[in-house]
């Protein structure tokens, strides 16, 4: 495949990842002993739990939301994110969106979400802010004193960016010859975004690889859902190779190899759909009547364009790049060693 149908591809495959489309992960269990575990939660739309504006996006229209709470939170799925289940993990409730703190009460000593859906290390397609801004805004709390340096001893941030960098790269003409110095910045963006949050106190950091874009329904559509796109994946590889070595650099110069980890979104996302739990795993739930259309679009007389399968639970995907809450129920337990060792010292 020559350089022009892979810039294409990717550009189809990637303008808008994660551009689509309050609660806590069910089962948290609080721990008695000592402070309570906070998690700070930066990057897009596989993290957001509702900072996006109403205005915005489809994640706060039907049918997002159905499977859990009932209606649409913001969240970029039918029920719960990546965000609720490392919160059930920790043992604490889903973290309050940023855009909602005033009227948060207690709930800001579970951390605070910070991600907005669409957004990346860098400025995007949407004028949101970055992660750079994002962490400009958990700094300016800590200022602000809403947050004590000892609590943040028992903290966690989790990072999901990169996906909407990329898109916009090539929604701006971006070349395939420029890509590779492109993948280097937005790492090395990225790599010192993570030592900012590492040097505001927060004492571990998650940050999640590139999924295997090549697999998302927006991408799988013309092969009418049943293979994935292996080029664009070999692309996302780069993304991820360099961000594992940024992330070794990191904890060598920090001298405790734990403090910050990989979540391998792109293992994790092969694992799962290579299971036999999902029926047509590259086939989203929701999606639109016609190309024009996407999950959650109405026409102008209030008609649905739009159509949602009989069961998100036996399906990976809920929209064209977002995995339904069963499909992050299935992704998890390939995670869990990591956060595991995260959190050992915790």
């Amino acid at each position: 495949m020559g350089a022009g149908p892979v810039l294409g591809l990717l550009l189809v495959l990637l303008l808008g990842t994660k551009l689509e489309g309050h609660s806590h992960g069910h089962g948290h269990h609080q721990r008695d002993d000592g402070p309570s575990r906070m998690l700070f939660v930066f990057g897009d739309s596989y993290v957001d739990t509702g900072n996006i504006g109403k205005s915005v996006a489809n994640s706060w229209k039907d049918p997002y939301g159905i499977t859990f709470p009932g209606k649409p939170t913001g969240r970029f799925s039918d029920g719960r994110v990546l965000t609720d289940f490392v919160a059930s993990y920790l043992g604490i409730k889903s973290p309050i969106p940023y855009r909602v703190r005033q009227f948060a009460g207690n709930r800001k000593r579970f951390g605070m979400n910070f991600a907005f859906g669409g957004t990346g290390v860098f400025d995007t397609l949407v004028s949101l802010p970055n992660m750079t801004t994002q962490i400009d805004l958990f700094q300016q709390l800590i200022d602000e004193g809403e947050y004590q340096e000892w609590e943040l001893g028992s903290s966690m941030a989790l990072v999901s960016v990169a996906g909407n960098d990329y898109s916009a790269y090539l929604a701006r003409n971006g070349t395939m010859q420029g890509l590779k110095g492109f993948v280097e910045s937005v790492v090395n963006r990225t790599a010192a975004n993570i030592q900012r949050i590492v040097q505001m106190g927060v004492r571990k950091v998650a940050v999640v690889a590139l999924q295997p874009v090549g697999c998302l329904p927006t991408n799988t559509l013309r092969t009418s859902y049943t293979a994935c796109d292996d080029a664009s994946n070999r692309y996302v590889g780069f993304h991820n190779a360099a961000l594992r070595a940024a992330v070794d650099a990191i904890n060598a110069r920090l001298g405790r190899p734990s403090q910050v980890a990989i979540l391998d979104l792109y293992g994790a996302f092969l694992s799962a759909l290579q299971g036999s739990k999902f029926k047509d795993p590259l086939k989203p739930c929701c999606r639109g009547v016609s190309s024009a259309s996407n999950c959650g679009s109405m026409d102008q007389q209030g008609n649905r364009l739009y159509q949602v399968c009989s069961s998100p639970w036996y399906t990976f995907f809920w929209d064209s790049v977002h995995p339904t809450q069963a499909g992050w129920s299935v992704v998890l337990p390939s995670l869990r060693p990591t956060l595991h060792q995260l959190l050992a010292s915790l």
